[in-house]
Order: C-alpha cells, then sequence, then structure tokens
C-alpha cells in the first residue's frame, strides 16, 4: 500500500467526531447548536428582575455640610458625624446568589420594601416625606435641648408630619411653614388651632406656605381626621424655628437618620466639640421627645460606617445585636435617647 492509499483510507473511515450516523461530516453550526437554548436562557435570565430587593451598604454622609443654620453662631467641629443608609436594587438570579452568598448584604421579599398596592416610584416619595419628617425632628430636639426652643421662635407654623387621606394631604408637606391664614399672619399653635375651629367644617381656609424660597397659597377645608379631636387639616404642627434652619438630604429616604442629623445641630450649635477628632457614625430614628427608636437594614449600614472610616456608631438598643453580629473594627454603642449619645462623647472624649 502506498503512501497515497493509506492517506485516502484513512479519510473514508468514519471517525468518532465530526461525521453524523451515516458517516458524513456535521457543519460546525450543528456541532454548536446545542448552545443557543443555553444561552437564550442565560439572557432571559440576566434580564428578568425577581420580586425580591437585595440590600447592600449605601452611602456615609458627613451630615455636617448638610445643616444649614444663619442668624445665629455656629461651632464647626474637626470631627465627622456620618449618618448611614442602605442601597436598595432588583436583583436578577445571578444577583440573587451572589447577595445570598454575601453577608454584608441581605435579601428580602418585595412587599417588606413596597407595600402592596404602592409602586416603587410612590414607595420613594413617602420614603423621602419621611426623611423630611425626621429632619424636622431632629432640629426640634436639638433646638429644645440646647436653643431656648419653642420659648425662644419666629413667626409662622412648621408642618412636621401629614395625616395619610386627610384634607392636608397633597396639598401641605413636611418643611412648609405656614405663615398666614386667610391673609391673616399666624403666630402660634394656639392660633393655628383656633382658627381651624373657627372655620369648622363648613368653609375652607387659604393658607400662605412658604417652601424652598418660594410662597405658594393653599386653600384646604377642614374635616373630621380619625384621631383627632375636631375638626381638622391632618397635620402634626410645630412652632417655627427661632432662625433659619434647612438639612439637605438629596435622594436618601427614610426616618432612620434623625440621630445624626440631632447630633450634627447640636454640634453645630454648642461651644463644645462632641467628636474630639473622631468618625462618628449612626442610625435610629429621632421622636420629638427625643427617643432613638429600631431601624431597619442595621447590618448593612454598620458596613458602610466601617468602610468610612467610623470608629464609633450608634444603634437603638433593639438593634445593637444585629449591629454587632457584623462589626469587626468598630465600637457599637446602644443608645435610648440622643441624650446617652451626648454623654458617651463626652465620656470618651
Amino acid at each position: 500500500m502506498t503512501d497515497l492509499d493509506a492517506h485516502s483510507e484513512r479519510d473514508e473511515t468514519p471517525s468518532a467526531e465530526g461525521r453524523d450516523s451515516l458517516g458524513q461530516r456535521r457543519p460546525l453550526w450543528r456541532k454548536l447548536a446545542f448552545l443557543v437554548p443555553l444561552i437564550a436562557l442565560a439572557f432571559v435570565l440576566d434580564r428578568v428582575t425577581l420580586p425580591y430587593y437585595v440590600l447592600g451598604p449605601g452611602p456615609a454622609r458627613d451630615v455636617e455640610p448638610l445643616i444649614h443654620i444663619d442668624g445665629t453662631r455656629t461651632y464647626p467641629t474637626d470631627g465627622r458625624f456620618l449618618l448611614t443608609a442602605v442601597r436598595f436594587s432588583r436583583p436578577n438570579i445571578y444577583r440573587l446568589i451572589a447577595a445570598w452568598l454575601d453577608p454584608a448584604r441581605a435579601v428580602v421579599p418585595e412587599e417588606e420594601i413596597v407595600p402592596p398596592g404602592q409602586t416603587p416610584e410612590e414607595e420613594f416619595e413617602v420614603a423621602l416625606s419621611q426623611m423630611d419628617t425626621s429632619k424636622i425632628d431632629a432640629a426640634v430636639v436639638a433646638l429644645t435641648a440646647y436653643g431656648g426652643y419653642p420659648e425662644d421662635r419666629r413667626p409662622g407654623i412648621l408642618v412636621e408630619s401629614v395625616v395619610p387621606e386627610s384634607p392636608a394631604e397633597g396639598r401641605l408637606f413636611p418643611g412648609d411653614l405656614i405663615t398666614r391664614i386667610d391673609g391673616l399672619a399666624l403666630d402660634d399653635l394656639a392660633d393655628l388651632r383656633a382658627r381651624i375651629d373657627e372655620a369648622g367644617t363648613e368653609r375652607s381656609l387659604r393658607f400662605t406656605v412658604e417652601a424652598g424660597g418660594e410662597t405658594r397659597q393653599v386653600n384646604i377645608r377642614p374635616a373630621r381626621v380619625p384621631g383627632i379631636d375636631g375638626p381638622a387639616i391632618g397635620i402634626a404642627p410645630v412652632h417655627n424655628f427661632p432662625f433659619p434652619l434647612t438639612i439637605e438630604s438629596g435622594d436618601i429616604g427614610g426616618p432612620s437618620a434623625g440621630l445624626m442629623w440631632t447630633l450634627g445641630v447640636i454640634e453645630l450649635l454648642t461651644p463644645e466639640d462632641l467628636s474630639r477628632g473622631r468618625v462618628i457614625a449612626g442610625t435610629g430614628t429621632i421622636t420629638l421627645e427625643g427617643e432613638v427608636e429600631a431601624i431597619g437594614g442595621v447590618e448593612e449600614k454598620v458596613v458602610a460606617a466601617e468602610d468610612a472610616g467610623a470608629s464609633i456608631f450608634f444603634v437603638p438598643v433593639e438593634n445593637a445585636a444585629a449591629a454587632r453580629s457584623v462589626a469587626r473594627d468598630i465600637a457599637i454603642v446602644p443608645v435610648d435617647t440622643f441624650r446617652d449619645a451626648v454623654r458617651y462623647l463626652e465620656r470618651t472624649a
């Protein structure tokens, strides 16, 4: 047999690869055809979001540059007070698996973030409103303790919060300053109550409202609001501040920055330096009585604080165990009130 014959004989012999059952060579596209459905499935899994949210560490922001106080002396500090936040995202299957494997992230059902009947956009608006209320509450607490408030105040009434499904919903918002009713100057809470009682539920009142440097007129007719005696428009009012005080929060929502807003305002209003050059973080809602209440996402907030270089993390007592479970090199300090946090800083300075 010649070399040529041997070569021809090998070409004609069927092999295990490259030939079908009839001994014919399969085209390359047929060999790769089985990959097409796998690629399509992978693409679909990447594009489809699941009914869950992934919670991860969000931004940690220094509150002092976000607090603006005019008309009184302030005392800037070399330290930093950080609010901490949680970042939410809708995952696909790959991000969901990655989040389950990451101790710094949590996976929760969609309804824990977006209540049934709400859209994500509506939930975000509610969260922004909660943040606005927390800023008012923080300022009230700090000014009451250190600023001679409410005895020392300017005319007008601030909207602290709005009752859902009340006459004021969608017309007034947390942080609005009501300066006049039916063209007459509004002085204090007793004046507001008297004007609403006088109108009853039979006629509307015209409110002059200032917010964001603009003035608008709002007509609201009082009604019977559950939980409020007598005719009401459905707001929780507080006295105006003794001087201009505003807080920027950007796109961060929810009420859990209340404690850190409070400490930031106190630090600016008082000559004593609470931070002493330290980086201090924390979380917790603040009530008008100065109590610190539980929040969600504490594990992610501790991680965010550590990543930002904080050495102290204030946390509501109810969240302390969860915070300690992820803490590495940060002191977890449980507090019941804002005064607990102030005393800790004074004691450890």
